[in-house]
């Protein structure tokens, strides 16, 4: 199985809790207007790799705490997406996503491996970014539209459950 990507960043602390490794996917159509990834949005740019040579440049080490899967999107490459959230998970890792689909749209896609991806998932970040909801520090998104569902808790109540981080205060 090939892969097409735009880069791995094996020690990164914005892409999600922790020390993480994010694998960012080439090939997005949401074209979301001030886009932090522009570069990711070609299907064709970036580079191809076999995916067993993807996985031996994850440098995965006891410190890291999870992938984020982010691109780009990586939903347009579900098959890989898949394979790599379930590597992680075999090594007790967690697995962020981000996606310029919102909840309800990626379960619209009528395949099989999409909605494996969507289960595989700890969290996803869903939602485009709008520019003109752009928050400066806003906890690992963009824009204040995009959240960062808990899909196991959201799949379980049917209604959706946000992610909350340890660190913020609740008033």
């Amino acid at each position: 199985m090939k892969v097409r990507i735009a880069g791995i960043v094996n020690e990164s602390v914005s892409d999600g809790p922790g020390l993480r490794i994010a694998v960012f996917f080439q090939g997005c159509k949401h074209h979301c207007p001030g886009c932090h990834n522009p570069q990711t949005w070609n299907f064709e740019g970036g580079e191809e790799v076999e995916f067993p040579e993807l996985m031996s440049r994850i440098a995965d080490t006891p410190l890291i705490r999870g992938v984020t899967l982010t691109g780009g999107d990586p939903f347009y490459q579900p098959q890989p997406a898949l394979e790599i959230a379930r590597e992680f998970h075999l090594r007790g890792k967690e697995v962020w996503a981000y996606t310029g689909y919102v909840w309800d749209e990626l379960f619209d896609i009528q395949d099989p491996v999409v909605q494996n991806l969507v289960r595989e998932c700890d969290v996803i970040v869903d939602g485009p970014f709008i520019q003109s909801q752009a928050v400066p520090g806003l906890k690992y998104r963009g824009s204040s539209n995009q959240r960062l569902i808990l899909v196991r808790e959201t799949l379980k109540t049917r209604v959706i459950t946000e992610w909350i981080s340890p660190f913020t205060k609740i008033s």
